[in-house]
């Protein structure tokens, strides 16, 4: 793992099709109908299906794993706010800093934007040495 305190890790950019929330849905068995349902998440005030918050989480993930070189073993813990709604077929930014370099890893506070709306803020992730 090569990084440095105050340095940025690189950015995660990811633009999730409009179908991801059916796949995503089949993999984590969440069928809620708000992300599978466009007239239901309509109905319900949305103003289209929204992303599984676990799917944001995972990208928060993707990005520190990658940082610390890509081995997901890597990733020792990992804790996140979930602050807004994401939404298929618009890029998802993740971007962090190194908040702190120790022997034993890394700490990297992190967040998500999609469209300017922070949707995963106040992430921490740590990392092994």
């Amino acid at each position: 793992m090569n990084i440095r305190q105050g340095e940025p890790i690189p950015e995660l950019r990811v633009t999730p099709d409009r179908y991801l929330p059916h796949r995503y849905a089949g993999a984590s068995g969440d069928f809620n109908p708000i992300h599978i349902d466009p007239e239901f998440a309509k109905q319900v005030g949305l103003p289209s299906t929204i992303l599984h918050g676990l799917y944001t989480m995972g990208l928060v993930a993707r990005a520190n794993v990658a940082a610390a070189g890509g081995d997901p073993r890597a990733l020792r813990r990992l804790s996140v706010q979930f602050r807004g709604m994401g939404l298929p077929e618009k890029e998802i930014v993740v971007r962090g800093t190194v908040r702190e370099v120790s022997g034993s890893g890394a700490l990297i506070d992190t967040e998500a934007e999609q469209d300017g709306n922070r949707i995963v803020r106040n992430a921490v992730a740590e990392l092994a040495g």
